[in-house]
């Protein structure tokens, strides 16, 4: 679709600098910026692009000072936040790009399902039976949804991924390409021998509320009884998992190739980098920022509370003690002298 600098700035409420007639069909990188592109300039760091960009419209903030004119050609949108802005705008063209309705063939949806208003089904997805699909919702190829599922409205399930019997997913959800939700937990017992291991049955199932997204190739374990639940607003990274029984509260946010062990239960607005893994049965308080490969093997009560390493304590406590750790080596050679000193007299 075609939008012009004009009809960009009445979405924004923002103010054309140049021609208003400007038009544009697609995004662009800053730096990467071809005529008919629309991008943007938040960062201070890419200013010098803003000279040599040859996209045909940049939205910038109200506030930037320009020390020269820029290149002709372009077209300036300045808003009050230009991060802010251009986010929305992806978000409008991503779903401009995904409307998809009808049912492709060849799939399969059993008889007893029910499919509300407007959904896409793409070749070879599989919909089981009393399966409930709410009204917008995008089921790409090679989806398989299992019995007694129920997806909400406007939900987007991308190519491969595999829901299992009994999970519940919410409204506005994303969940992204190859994720499994709802298979077994790790759950196995020692038999009396205790030589072998016995599989636990896992009967729960897996309950995804409102607004959530999922990375690709993550695993959201279904419980052991009752549900795992990821909390309205979560948003998880790519290869996460979520072992059984455990819990995601709201708006909390998890990085890539992280693990939360069995039953724990993290807090809401938590904030979890890369490579973190949660040992089972601890509870996470809200608020909490834990850095990126730390190792959590103890309940975190304070909210707020900012951790890091591994196992993980207190972040300022954690940068004090890496100095010390970086220095380990120099002071290691300050005793062996002051050793070999006191040796000699």
């Amino acid at each position: 679709m075609e939008f012009s600098a004009e009809q960009i700035a009445g979405l924004l409420h923002g103010e054309v600098e140049g021609d208003p007639k400007a038009s544009v069909t697609t995004l662009s990188k800053i730096e990467e910026g071809k005529p008919g592109t629309l991008t943007f300039l938040a960062n201070p760091i890419y200013t010098p692009f803003i000279y040599t960009t040859d996209a045909s419209i940049v939205i910038v903030n109200k506030n930037l000072h320009l020390e020269k004119a820029v290149k002709s050609g372009v077209t300036l949108v300045r808003v009050d936040n230009a991060y802010e802005s251009f986010a929305r705008l992806m978000e409008m063209y991503a779903q401009i790009k995904g409307t998809k309705t009808g049912i492709e063939q060849p799939s399969f949806i059993a008889s007893s399902a029910a499919l509300g208003k407007d959904c896409y089904v793409g070749a070879f997805a599989y919909i089981g039976n009393n399966v409930k699909i709410g009204n917008n919702v995008k089921i790409y190829p090679q989806v398989y949804i299992g019995d007694n599922c129920e997806i909400g409205d406007n939900t987007t399930l991308f190519a491969g991924v595999k829901i299992y019997h009994e999970c519940k997913i919410g409204a506005n959800c994303t969940v992204h390409a190859s994720t499994v939700i709802g298979s077994d937990g790790f759950g196995f017992a020692p038999n009396s021998e205790g030589q072998t291991f016995q599989k636990v049955p896992q009967i729960g199932n897996v309950v995804i509320e409102d607004n959530v997204e999922i990375g690709s190739n993550s695993s959201i374990d279904r419980a052991t009884m009752g549900s795992t639940i990821l909390r309205k607003g979560v948003k998880l990274d790519n290869l996460v998992q979520i072992a059984h029984n455990a819990e995601v509260g709201e708006n909390t946010v998890i990085a890539g190739l992280s693990g939360v062990a069995g039953s724990s239960k993290v807090g809401k607005n938590c904030m979890i980098g890369a490579q973190v893994g949660i040992a089972g049965h601890l509870k996470i308080a809200n608020g909490v920022k834990i850095g990126g490969q730390s190792g959590i093997g103890a309940s975190i009560e304070k909210e707020g509370e900012i951790v890091q390493g591994s196992p993980a304590f207190n972040n300022s406590d954690f940068k004090r003690s890496y100095v010390l750790f970086r220095s380990l080596p120099k002071l290691n050679e300050r005793i062996n002298d002051l050793t070999k000193k006191v040796n000699s007299k």
